[in-house]
Protein backbone atom coordinates (compact mmCIF):
# COMPACT_ATOMS: atom_id res chain seq x y z
CA UNK A 1 0.00 0.00 0.00
CA UNK A 2 1.25 3.48 -0.85
CA UNK A 3 2.50 5.74 1.89
CA UNK A 4 0.30 8.81 2.40
CA UNK A 5 3.26 11.06 1.53
CA UNK A 6 3.58 9.34 -1.85
CA UNK A 7 -0.08 9.85 -2.74
CA UNK A 8 0.11 13.53 -1.74
CA UNK A 9 2.78 14.15 -4.36
CA UNK A 10 0.72 12.41 -7.06
CA UNK A 11 -2.42 14.52 -6.58
CA UNK A 12 -2.39 17.53 -8.87
CA UNK A 13 -3.33 20.83 -7.35
CA UNK A 14 -5.86 22.97 -9.22
CA UNK A 15 -4.51 26.10 -10.82
CA UNK A 16 -4.59 29.02 -8.47
CA UNK A 17 -6.29 32.27 -9.34
CA UNK A 18 -2.88 33.96 -9.39
CA UNK A 19 -1.74 31.49 -12.09
CA UNK A 20 -4.83 32.35 -14.13
CA UNK A 21 -4.41 36.11 -13.65
CA UNK A 22 -0.74 35.84 -14.66
CA UNK A 23 -1.77 34.01 -17.83
CA UNK A 24 -4.35 36.72 -18.61
CA UNK A 25 -1.83 39.50 -17.97
CA UNK A 26 0.78 37.86 -20.19
CA UNK A 27 -1.67 37.38 -23.06
CA UNK A 28 -2.73 41.04 -22.84
CA UNK A 29 0.89 42.21 -22.71
CA UNK A 30 1.74 40.06 -25.75
CA UNK A 31 -1.14 41.59 -27.73
CA UNK A 32 -0.02 45.12 -26.80
CA UNK A 33 3.58 44.41 -27.82
CA UNK A 34 2.42 43.35 -31.30
CA UNK A 35 1.22 46.90 -32.08
CA UNK A 36 4.00 48.40 -34.22
CA UNK A 37 5.42 51.89 -34.00
CA UNK A 38 3.20 54.38 -35.83
CA UNK A 39 0.08 52.24 -35.35
CA UNK A 40 -2.59 52.13 -32.64
CA UNK A 41 -5.31 49.82 -31.40
CA UNK A 42 -8.20 50.05 -28.95
CA UNK A 43 -8.62 48.57 -25.49
CA UNK A 44 -11.40 46.34 -26.83
CA UNK A 45 -9.39 45.10 -29.82
CA UNK A 46 -6.44 44.25 -27.57
CA UNK A 47 -8.77 42.32 -25.26
CA UNK A 48 -10.19 40.34 -28.20
CA UNK A 49 -6.68 39.61 -29.51
CA UNK A 50 -5.75 38.30 -26.06
CA UNK A 51 -8.75 35.95 -26.17
CA UNK A 52 -10.74 38.04 -23.69
CA UNK A 53 -13.62 39.68 -25.56
CA UNK A 54 -15.33 42.25 -23.39
CA UNK A 55 -12.31 42.72 -21.11
CA UNK A 56 -11.24 46.23 -22.15
CA UNK A 57 -11.00 47.28 -18.49
CA UNK A 58 -8.54 44.49 -17.80
CA UNK A 59 -6.39 45.84 -20.64
CA UNK A 60 -6.42 49.25 -18.95
CA UNK A 61 -5.42 47.64 -15.63
CA UNK A 62 -2.49 45.81 -17.24
CA UNK A 63 -1.33 49.04 -18.87
CA UNK A 64 -1.62 50.91 -15.58
CA UNK A 65 0.48 48.33 -13.73
CA UNK A 66 2.84 47.26 -16.50
CA UNK A 67 6.32 48.52 -17.30
CA UNK A 68 8.00 48.68 -20.67
CA UNK A 69 4.79 48.41 -22.66
CA UNK A 70 4.02 50.76 -25.57
CA UNK A 71 1.04 52.11 -23.60
CA UNK A 72 0.63 55.14 -25.85
CA UNK A 73 -0.54 52.89 -28.71
CA UNK A 74 -3.72 51.77 -26.94
CA UNK A 75 -6.73 54.08 -27.22
CA UNK A 76 -10.42 54.20 -26.54
CA UNK A 77 -12.99 53.31 -29.19
CA UNK A 78 -12.83 55.52 -32.24
CA UNK A 79 -9.25 56.59 -31.52
CA UNK A 80 -9.95 58.69 -28.44
CA UNK A 81 -7.28 59.26 -25.82
CA UNK A 82 -8.95 58.20 -22.58
CA UNK A 83 -6.28 59.50 -20.23
CA UNK A 84 -6.65 62.93 -18.69
CA UNK A 85 -4.35 65.84 -17.91
CA UNK A 86 -0.61 65.57 -18.41
CA UNK A 87 -0.87 61.85 -19.22
CA UNK A 88 -3.15 62.61 -22.18
CA UNK A 89 -0.74 65.27 -23.45
CA UNK A 90 2.18 62.86 -23.12
CA UNK A 91 0.29 60.13 -24.97
CA UNK A 92 -0.51 62.46 -27.85
CA UNK A 93 3.09 63.72 -28.05
CA UNK A 94 4.46 60.17 -28.05
CA UNK A 95 2.06 59.13 -30.81
CA UNK A 96 2.85 62.20 -32.90
CA UNK A 97 6.58 61.43 -32.49
CA UNK A 98 5.84 57.98 -33.98
CA UNK A 99 4.15 59.64 -36.97
CA UNK A 100 0.54 59.09 -35.91
CA UNK A 101 -1.82 61.75 -37.25
CA UNK A 102 -4.79 63.17 -35.41
CA UNK A 103 -8.12 64.48 -36.66
CA UNK A 104 -9.04 66.94 -33.95
CA UNK A 105 -8.78 65.14 -30.61
CA UNK A 106 -8.86 61.62 -32.08
CA UNK A 107 -6.32 59.53 -33.94
CA UNK A 108 -6.94 59.06 -37.66
CA UNK A 109 -7.90 55.40 -37.27
CA UNK A 110 -8.21 54.82 -41.03
CA UNK A 111 -4.55 55.59 -41.41
CA UNK A 112 -3.14 54.17 -38.19
CA UNK A 113 -5.33 51.41 -36.77
CA UNK A 114 -3.53 48.09 -36.34
CA UNK A 115 -5.71 45.01 -36.35
CA UNK A 116 -4.15 42.98 -33.55
CA UNK A 117 -4.55 39.31 -34.36
CA UNK A 118 -5.03 36.59 -31.82
CA UNK A 119 -2.12 34.18 -31.61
Amino acid sequence: MADSHETDSIVKKPKSSSDESSKIRLSIEAAIRRIPKGKVSTYGAVARAAGLPGAARQVAQVLHRGFGLPWQRVLGAGGEIKLRGDSAVEQRLRLEAEGVRFRGRKVDMKGHEFKVRRT
